[in-house]
């Protein structure tokens, strides 16, 4: 729907939880109430039952609600604590406790109609009270929450879907109970109709109670289906710890509920216990599982300097934690707020649909009358320009028109969170369709991001763990990332290192120390340029090797003399080439972009079976080739988790955010993957696809039904109690068509 353009910036913004909402005629209605005041922009989602307000910081929240409440609904303001559940519980077993009611009784009255029809000779003295009897709790008490709705929308001069449901179930109680006292007929009219064809004085019990049950059980549906998806978001809500043992300065233990707990504090995770909050590992090794929340099967090593996220757990291991982010900027918040964010967003073509729905209710009000005055103008009887009216009545409800996109994008985000996806907004969705192109960061999005140690190579006659020790006691000085990886492998395979004496650091070279009284050197070749030429054969050849495969080859001597050499790389991630095999199994285009040298570039590119790279790319050259990709008419996704990559993520026609990446790639992409396994990107493009041709069908379907079945009831073609049975099999179609999401891919 559009929005009215505002001259004061908006910076406040609300979600309101909104209640009675029947149709995407009620959803467009509250949006145009909200809209109507000076300094908010709203956009109000039937599916899920919220309002998204942003407006200036001088209106009060309570003139928003109040403005709700005036157009004949419910609105609270949605607290993180907010028992959405609970409510929608409750009415899925208030719709449920109705129809059992409503099925109940509706089947013995179809076949007392049709039994006291097609045999007069059953009859018994009043018998048909005994019709009366069995329409009367379903045509009262079951069908409250469709007159209970119209009410509310006649106290304050509107007119829903319900306003049609329930004026059609009264027109056909009222008819029918003025038929009996005013006629004392002997048939059920409508089933009478539908067998012979007769006319005159009809009652219509059954269609009231048939489209009262038909009704109910399409609102039931809906219900079920809303539930489960909320699930998904409950479950994520549910995993987040209640409270969390914080160290003090002494070190002593206190136990506090997380919501007091700030960015800087320590706190303890121990095995089994759920990470409290976003934050990085001083002390302590453990495996964290993070299946919860990001769908992954193995759990995750860490140790200090790693970063661990809220709502994950310790599987072994005791864990100290320094919190660095608390409250609604974890990541966890973050991925529920980007899920409930794109739940309610709409695209254009619903944006139409909603508009449509905000008019079609009064349109159908005048088409019906216009139908019974044509059909008593055009001679035919009163019981057949009734029964012509009552089904454009019936049959003409918007509610799949108003189902159609939000029910897939609950459904769709719903399951895209089961799987470690979380959609932005809808145009992520619309943007998938078109791509063609999707362009691969290669540090830490194609490779795991940090350096490591893949090869040891050992000048003859000098043993592994020797030459482990002495550059693991000279790198454990030092801060440089290639250092770290050497030093963290000598750690692991030999535990306690000796200490360096002397230590001097080389920049661009290497470093330089003494361990166990012997002159120690590691570094690149360059720091060893006069003694290359008496390096062992087998080092060399070694080294040019790892070279051409984009490796670093870092050299060891002692005394002067080269004892070593260790290959070191930021590795691919195992996901990778199985990623980028499903992509093109897809039909798309894959390019490795990076910063880095030609040759590293190249050779990864080698392993995960992309031949087009661009190698060297600063951030402006990474967003230069997004744009002329899409000069040359192609439609571009980037893959990237870097605080440089954020401005190509932002320009391409599709964003894709690796999860553990910086907030500013986080932001400026339209997908976010936190799961590591790479290859949930063809997953969410594949999703992102079928939940666009999903919405497309629904609304297809949507549309040629109401545009086909309006004339057909107006010409008398349908029967009422079809005609109920039909409007509840659309909006059924459109739940179940979504639902399909839910197992995809």
């Amino acid at each position: 729907m559009a929005t009215t353009e505002l001259s004061t910036p908006l910076k406040a913004e609300v979600s309101l939880a909104i209640g009675g909402m029947t149709c995407g005629a009620c959803a467009t209605r509250i949006e145009r109430r909200l809209n109507g005041l000076d300094g908010v922009e709203a956009s109000v989602n039937f599916a899920s039952e919220l309002a998204s307000v942003a407006f200036r910081p001088d209106i009060p929240v309570e003139r928003l609600v109040e403005e709700i409440r005036s157009a004949g609904y419910s609105a609270s303001v949605m607290q993180e604590t907010t028992d959405t559940a609970g409510e929608i519980d409750q009415r899925v077993r208030s719709l449920g406790h109705r129809l059992l009611v409503a099925v109940i009784l509706f089947m013995p009255l179809c076949d007392a109609s049709l039994l006291f029809s097609l045999m007069p000779a059953l009859r018994f003295p009043y018998w048909q009270w005994l019709v009366v009897g069995l329409a009367a709790p379903v045509v009262t008490w079951a069908a409250w929450p469709f007159h209970k709705a119209a009410i509310g929308a006649l106290r304050h001069r509107t007119c829903t879907m319900d306003t049609l449901v329930s004026l059609g179930i009264i027109a056909a109680t009222g008819w029918s109970v003025y038929s009996l006292l005013g006629h004392a007929l002997p048939a059920s009219g409508s089933v009478l109709f539908l067998i012979t064809h007769q006319s005159g004085g009809a009652v219509y019990f059954d269609v009231a109670a048939g489209v009262t049950t038909f009704l109910l059980a399409g609102r039931y549906f809906e219900a079920v289906s809303r539930r489960r998806t909320g699930n998904v978001l409950r479950s994520l809500a549910a995993i987040s710890a209640k409270d969390v043992v914080v160290l003090d300065a002494t070190g002593a233990e206190r136990r506090l509920p997380v919501a007091l707990l700030g960015v800087g504090d320590r706190f303890v995770v121990r095995p089994g216990e759920t990470v409290a909050t976003d934050g990085e590992v001083v002390f302590g090794h453990a495996s964290i599982d993070r299946s919860a929340m990001t769908g992954e099967s193995l759990a995750v090593d860490v140790a200090p300097s790693d970063q661990v996220f809220g709502g994950t757990i310790a599987v072994g291991g005791r864990l100290v934690v320094r919190a660095t982010k608390v409250g609604r900027d974890t990541q966890l918040a973050h991925m529920m707020r980007l899920v409930e964010d794109a739940q309610n967003d709409k695209a254009a073509v619903q944006r139409l649909a909603d508009r449509i729905s905000g008019v079609f209710v009064p349109a159908v009000l005048v088409f019906a009358a216009l139908t019974l005055s044509g059909w008593l103008l055009a001679g035919g009887s009163a019981e057949q320009a009734f029964n012509a009216a009552l089904s454009v009545l019936i049959i003409a409800c918007p509610c799949a028109l108003g189902l159609a996109t939000p029910t897939a994008l609950l459904v769709a985000s719903g399951r895209g969170a089961s799987l470690g996806i979380f959609f932005k907004s809808y145009q992520s969705l619309e943007a998938s369709r078109q791509v063609d192109t999707v362009v691969l960061d290669k540090t830490g999005t194609i490779t795991e991001g940090h350096m490591s140690v893949t090869d040891v190579e050992t000048a003859p006659g000098i043993e592994r763990a020797a030459l482990l020790s002495w550059a693991g006691a000279l790198e454990q000085a030092s801060e440089h990332s290639v250092a770290r990886a050497i030093a963290t492998m000598a750690q692991q395979e030999l535990g306690i290192l000796p200490q360096v004496d002397r230590f001097v650091a080389l920049p661009g070279l290497g470093a330089r120390g003494f361990v166990d009284g012997h002159e120690v050197s590691i570094g690149r070749s360059q720091l060893f340029a006069d003694r290359i030429a008496q390096m062992p054969a087998s080092l060399a050849t070694r080294c040019e090797e790892w070279e051409a495969l984009g490796r670093t080859a870092v050299l060891l001597a002692r005394d002067d003399v080269v004892l070593g050499a260790f290959a070191v790389a930021d590795t691919v991630r195992p996901s990778a080439a199985p990623a980028v095999r499903e992509l093109q199994a897809l039909g798309l285009d894959c390019i490795l972009l990076t910063g880095d040298n030609e040759s590293t570039a190249r050779a990864v590119g080698a392993v995960i079976g992309v031949t087009e790279v661009v190698a060297g790319a600063l951030p402006a050259d990474k967003v230069a080739l997004i744009r002329r990709l899409q000069h040359e008419g192609r439609s571009v996704a980037m893959v990237g988790d870097g605080i440089n990559d954020g401005p190509a993520l932002a320009t391409a026609d599709l964003g894709l955010a690796v999860g553990s990446g910086t907030d500013v790639a986080i932001n400026a992409a339209d997908l976010i993957i936190v799961r590591d396994d790479l290859c949930v990107v063809a997953t969410a493009i594949d999703l992102a696809r079928r939940t666009l041709r999903t919405i497309r069908g629904n609304l297809a379907w949507a549309f040629v039904y109401n545009t086909a079945a309006i004339p057909l009831a107006a010409l008398g073609r349908l029967n009422p109690l079809i005609a109920a049975a039909a409007m509840a099999l659309s909006s059924g179609f459109v739940v179940y068509n979504s639902s399909r999401l839910r197992h995809a891919p």
